[in-house]
């Protein structure tokens, strides 16, 4: 997904107040970026109180401490150093699959936003390195599971900060090696963390917020392609635009309903193939074709609220202990407990997996003969001798019912950690990390419904869908031609789906998606 750097495209971070275009473009096009300049002297003010703190002697958690239960041990000034780093290795316990290269620059930008605030205590060195990481495409390799979503995503996090104390393994521009000899080759020094600066980068919630809103980018494209492809079954379906009429809507006032309603309404203006039953009688047309407006409406409206929190979430300071420098204080908190980003992540599940379920409804009115309205059994001349797209209906149902599944919220789970000290937890990260594999099978199934939409369109010919639609058709037959006889179905679908991951129908949604807008 990620492309490589241009400076001309470099953005400006100023913490706090990061949009979600901005987050989006780091994710999918790995845009460079800067940090706002006077971002820097608030690190430092920040450092210099951390210091100040240690020479007054007195007793502050994580700073001349121990951690969790441990808090009440005392640690020694000429220790603290070695404290740090110990803490650092002894949190990289995570497992299973790494986190893909999208998703760890997103981390590494979001923990940079968070530690740029001045309230966590790290010399400028440890957000420069960070920036170094980003742009010289070191990038550490953290394993995707090993957090509970509270004291912070701590295993993952400390596998990033473990990379930059020259520890550990990253891929250096694609190439897997150990963290020490890529900053060699890139011509950096690894970190000898000071006072509470280990402490700063394990804790947090940048992972989970980071695959939360990889979550909430790839769903967009998926809301974005459901939306297009639920139009051009309309079409496909000689199915009534009524339903789409604006003042059906407004009396209802759900926003993200009015919105999709418009949309639809626009895709479907001009088509040739409606023009052409206008007189046809019919009164009704099911409810996935009919209530499309309210279904995808509250599904954008799902989308909105999970965006606003996580774009609030990405420009939070979640670290623990908070450093105020004006009173050399260090307020110990619970801003690391993720609960936010797993409620968000939870609602988003919902939203996906209800797209599928009503794209895999449309298909298979498309392919059932006593229901498409006169298209040929299964969406192919000599059924029978061809099965067409009788089992791509199948395969769409398979995903649907998967998606079932993993859209159970995993913030009503918790279980106690840290000898009970850390006793509630918000299990974020699997919450956010499971949205990827929904987003996935949801873009097959919608895969599926664009290649039946899109063969069934073409059997009113002469008649032509609408001048947008029509460019839809032909973005796919330029990559799948029309399905005339049984083949090899499967590049078919993965080709379909390429559309959608790249981005192609968020262009045309996207003054109504949250990254667009917010």
């Amino acid at each position: 997904m990620a492309q490589s750097t241009s400076p001309t495209d470099t953005i400006t971070l100023e913490p706090g107040l990061v949009s979600l275009a901005q987050l989006r473009n780091i994710y999918t096009s790995h845009r460079s970026f800067e940090l706002y300049k006077l971002a820097w002297e608030d690190i430092e003010t920040s450092a210099i109180a951390v210091q100040k703190i240690v020479d007054k002697g007195d007793a502050a958690y994580g700073i001349n401490t121990g951690f969790g239960l441990l808090a009440q041990t005392r640690v020694e000034d000429e220790q603290l150093a070695l404290l740090q780093r110990n803490l650092v290795l002894s949190h990289c316990t995570g497992v299973g699959q790494l986190i893909d290269a999208a998703a760890v620059r997103l981390i590494i930008a979001l923990k940079v936003i968070s530690l740029s605030q001045g309230h966590s205590g790290v010399r400028s060195s440890v957000v420069q390195l960070l920036i170094d990481f980003y742009h010289q495409d070191i990038l550490p390799c953290i394993p995707s599971k090993g957090s509970v979503g509270a004291s912070g995503d701590l295993a993952p996090l400390a596998h990033l900060a473990a990379a930059l104390i020259g520890v550990g393994e990253v891929h250096y521009k694609g190439q897997l090696m150990t963290a020490s000899q890529a900053l060699d080759q890139a011509g950096l020094t690894a970190l000898e963390l000071g006072p509470k600066e280990g402490l700063a980068l394990l804790n947090g919630t940048q992972t989970s917020t980071a695959l939360a809103l990889a979550g909430l980018f790839e769903a967009e494209n998926l809301f974005a392609a459901a939306l297009v492809t639920g139009a051009l079954s309309v079409d496909a379906m000689k199915g009534s635009t009524v339903p789409f009429d604006s003042r059906i809507h407004q009396l209802r006032g759900q926003p993200g309903q009015i919105a999709v309603a418009k949309k639809y309404a626009q895709f479907l203006n001009d088509s040739g193939i409606l023009e052409s039953h206008v007189d046809c009688g019919k009164v009704q047309d099911p409810y996935s074709l009919r209530c499309q407006p309210q279904v995808m409406g509250a599904c954008l409206d799902i989308l909105n609220n999970s965006a606003r929190t996580l774009q609030i979430e990405a420009n939070a300071v979640t670290d623990n202990p908070l450093i105020f420098a004006p009173t050399l204080e260090a307020l110990s908190g619970g801003n690391f407990h993720a609960e936010p980003v797993a409620f968000a992540a939870d609602n988003l599940a919902l939203a996906i997996a209800e797209i599928a379920s009503i794209s895999e409804r449309r298909i298979s009115l498309l392919v059932d003969p006593h229901m498409n309205g006169g298209l040929p059994a299964f969406l192919v001349e000599n059924s029978g001798l061809n099965s067409g797209f009788m089992i791509a209906q199948v395969t769409a149902a398979a995903l649907v019912s998967e998606n079932k599944t993993l859209a159970h919220p995993a913030s009503v789970d918790s279980i106690p950690t840290s000898a009970n000290q850390e006793d509630h937890v918000s299990m974020a990260t699997f919450g956010a990390r499971r949205l990827r594999d929904m987003t996935e099978n949801s873009d097959y199934v919608v895969a599926v419904e664009l290649l039946s939409a899109v063969q069934a369109v073409e059997f009113h010919y002469p008649h032509l869908t609408s001048v947008t639609l029509q460019s839809v058709v032909a973005e796919l037959r330029a990559r799948v031609p029309s399905y005339t006889e049984d083949r090899f179905f499967a590049p078919d679908i993965v080709a379909a789906r390429n559309i959608i991951s790249e981005s192609y129908f968020y262009d045309l949604v996207a003054d109504i998606l949250p990254s667009g807008v917010m």
